[in-house]
């Protein structure tokens, strides 16, 4: 695969589509299963209110991963991502109801890296309940 976007026709200040990602309790018990992180936290209410969190919340690489999600879905292949990190700044608190929590990412080019390399700089913004959860949220993309 390749990335579908040309650098050529990529603007700082281009926005990418903005995403919406649902999380409910039972998105996080499959998670936990992937990753292997069955912390209680993120499963169990008891224990998280027990430790000072609001309520069960969700991993946090489950939520960077789907930040990054607009970033590939933009880019049109997972391997343009060239470099991608976060801070963690909230948790994401999913409620054990039929609603859960969205997470709402969206981004933009904030800088046009090296021409040569054809690399771009995207910067993230991801809420979840009004909170910003994620912080630094950066990515380099690679393009075609």
């Amino acid at each position: 695969m390749t990335a579908k976007i040309s650098y050529d026709d990529v603007e700082v200040g281009t926005e990418l589509p903005a995403q919406s990602f649902p999380v409910t309790r039972a998105t996080l018990v499959q998670y936990a299963g992937a990753s292997g992180d069955f912390n209680p936290i993120h499963w169990n209410e008891k224990f998280a209110k027990e430790v000072g969190l609001p309520d069960v919340i969700a991993h946090g690489m489950f939520t960077m991963a789907e930040a990054a999600r607009v970033v590939t879905d933009w880019a049109g292949d997972p391997a343009a991502v060239a470099e991608y990190g976060v801070r963690f700044t909230k948790p994401v608190v999913v409620p054990n109801d039929d609603q859960g929590a969205v997470i709402e990412v969206s981004g933009k080019v904030a800088a046009k890296l090296d021409d040569d390399a054809r690399t771009v700089r995207v910067d993230l913004t991801a809420v979840s309940a009004g909170q910003k959860v994620l912080g630094m949220s950066r990515a380099v993309v690679r393009l075609a």
